[in-house]
């Protein structure tokens, strides 16, 4: 069974869309939401135009409930769909990682700097 951790991206099955999100089954054992507001940045008009029932996408898991097995989840700046050859047609996390890096990089690099001067 997949490990879930908050922050990971996983691969999911829409389960159901209302107008308020969209319903992913992660496993056997959990669910999750995608809340409207965790789509885009933008104006969200009719959430079918970003997924449909029965389709697999990528999630980025926001919150875990272990005691009720449900999860927040959002798509919101992930490459998150699937193209017809199952192939992700770019990073799904984007520049996530980058900028998750970034700061141990220069932290790293300004110690090497200070070291030379010594």
């Amino acid at each position: 069974m997949e490990d879930l951790k908050v922050g990971s991206v996983v691969l999911g099955t829409v389960t159901g869309i209302e107008s308020y999100g969209i319903f992913v089954k992660l496993n056997d054992n959990y669910n999750g939401l995608i809340h409207i507001s965790e789509i885009t940045e933008r104006f969200v008009r009719d959430i079918n135009n970003y997924a449909k029932v029965g389709e697999t996408i990528y999630v980025e898991i926001k919150e875990i409930s272990d005691s009720d097995k449900k999860c927040v989840l959002s798509i919101k700046g992930l490459n998150y769909r699937i193209d017809d050859n199952k192939a992700v047609k770019e990073s799904v996390r984007g520049f996530t990682p980058l900028k998750q890096h970034l700061p141990i990089w220069i932290e790293t690099k300004y110690k090497e700097i200070h070291k030379e001067k010594d």
